[in-house]
């Protein structure tokens, strides 16, 4: 794996192969950052199931000015802890090994600007994870949550977050909902 764009472009990320795990494949990842780049500049990320961190990694590569990453994993926390440290990001990065619905009630008060949610494709935690971004309200306005699946059929709008952009890859998909 790769960083495929921005400052720390062709810089290698230390990959994670714990079963149930799998990193976002490099034409998948360049497609949505491609999607989503105008919304990168400045913005703070949560890259919930971060397992490598490579969409977080990715983020602060193309100007995000900080994320927060959320793994339940140890061995994922020590591969995103290597890795920032690899890149001399740290200072743009908070680490925290919790699982997704303690870690988003942890943030209660705090807004994002971009969302990733890509969990194991076996854990369909998605629709509680866009219920409880919304219940939280952790967007903010035009804010967005991507989600990485296996082509399921998600709703097209969960209460105030809507469809935006959606490509399928195969046999996954990426849907980027925006906060109205």
């Amino acid at each position: 794996m790769k960083v495929i764009s921005g400052t720390l472009k062709g810089r290698n990320i230390i990959g994670f192969d714990t079963p149930g795990t799998r990193p976002t494949m490099d034409r998948v990842k360049e497609s949505l950052f491609g999607m989503i780049q105008d919304y990168i500049k400045g913005s703070t990320v949560l890259d919930l199931f971060s397992g490598s961190g490579n969409l977080g990694i990715e983020a602060i590569s193309n100007g995000a000015k900080y994320c927060y990453f959320i793994d339940h994993s140890v061995d994922a926390i020590k591969v995103i802890k290597e890795n920032t440290h690899n890149f001399n990001i740290m200072d743009k990065c908070n680490i925290i090994l919790s699982d997704w619905k303690k870690a988003l009630n942890s943030f209660k008060g705090m807004k994002f600007d971009i969302i990733f949610v890509d969990p194991p494709y076996e854990y369909d935690v998605y629709e509680k994870v866009m219920n409880k971004v919304n219940e939280l309200e952790l967007l903010n306005k035009n804010g967005l949550i991507i989600l990485e699946h296996a082509n399921l059929k998600l709703k097209d709008t969960y209460d105030n977050l809507s469809l935006y952009k959606s490509k399928k890859y195969g046999n996954k998909t990426v849907n980027v909902y925006k906060l109205h």
